[in-house]
């Protein structure tokens, strides 16, 4: 069975640009020899400072490598690229195939909204009844608050 990976690794930056070619020609060779398709060589990320100084080294060559391999090859890959003093990280990930755990739902139409029964107001309709229930509760509301509050204070 083949698995989609993806491997970067750091070049030492002090080596010249025939030998680290030859370096990423090698690590190719490496994975079509076990096995594996490469699908692309990345080295547009190119030289870049390192976040923190690796075997005394400030500057590294980075580059990225996607390809289909048996599930044998990253451990096979890994330990040669461990070997190489040339090579300051390596990393190889698995690719996951994007899948989704929620099933997709029935497309169902849109409901339509009702269409809102138009009511027009007369102009004999007094307004301000309604409102007068709503202030005649305020202060019923008002007068029982202070009758609360002095209860407790004749408790104690």
């Amino acid at each position: 069975m083949m698995n989609r990976y993806e491997m970067i690794y750091i070049i030492d930056a002090g080596l010249e640009d025939s030998a680290r070619k030859e370096l990423v020609e090698k690590v190719s060779a490496l994975i079509e020899a076990n096995g594996g398709e490469i699908e692309k060589v990345d080295e547009t990320w190119g030289k870049r400072k390192l976040a923190y100084a690796i075997n005394y080294k400030t500057e590294g060559w980075y580059v990225l490598v996607t390809f289909k391999a048996p599930v044998e090859l990253p451990r096979e890959l890994e330990r040669n690229l461990q070997i190489n003093e040339n090579i300051l990280r390596y990393l190889v990930v698995k690719l996951e195939e994007k899948r989704s755990a929620v099933k997709p739902r029935a497309n169902r139409p849109a409901p339509v909204a009702a269409p809102a029964e138009y009511a027009p107001v007369s102009e004999d309709a007094p307004v301000a009844e309604e409102a007068a229930p709503a202030e005649e509760a305020a202060p019923a509301a008002e007068e029982a608050a202070p009758a609360e509050e002095a209860a407790p204070a004749d408790a104690e």
